[in-house]
């Protein structure tokens, strides 16, 4: 992942009011950024928020790609790390394929959906937030660090 990939993370606890919000920042990506490639997770209502919204713009942008960010096994909600070749993922409809960041397998399984993130984050071009508190705020924070330094861009997004 890199250059044309977008990370989007929130807070577990985000509000649907959020969606038309997700569906306006995805679409600037696509069609301003040329982003092709969009990384979610699945733990919380903005991943759900966001990986609606993203199955939206499949249907007008059929080009693109959602892939869904595993930090662990999510379908037996295993807080191990695991490798996806020892036990492989069903790939949740609408998205087309995983992502396992390299190396997970030696994170504590307390910090697995952090340091998921903050590997996804530092392999992004584009970040798309919602930042409440919690691991979405640290994720979030490590970004704009990395935008300061060029690396990478961030839309804040916030809440009506």
């Amino acid at each position: 992942m890199a250059g044309k990939s977008c990370f989007l993370i929130g807070s577990h606890l985000s509000p649907d009011a959020l969606a038309p919000l997700l569906d306006e920042a995805i679409e600037r990506h696509i069609a301003e950024y040329g982003v092709t490639e969009f990384l979610v997770g699945r733990y919380g209502r903005f991943d759900q928020l966001a990986a609606e919204a993203l199955r939206r713009a499949k249907e007008r942008h059929p080009g693109i790609r959602l892939r869904l960010l595993i930090p662990y096994h999510p379908r037996l909600r295993l807080l191990i790390p695991y490798h996806p070749a020892q036990r492989p993922v069903d790939v949740p409809p609408g998205f087309d394929d995983t992502y396992y960041p390299e190396g997970m397998e030696t994170v504590p399984k307390r910090l697995a959906i952090l340091r998921a993130g903050q590997m996804a984050a530092g392999e992004s071009g584009y970040l798309i937030a919602s930042p409440g508190f919690g691991g979405s705020r640290t994720i979030t924070d490590y970004a704009l660090r990395r935008e300061k330094r060029g690396l990478i861009q961030v839309t804040l997004l916030k809440a009506p």
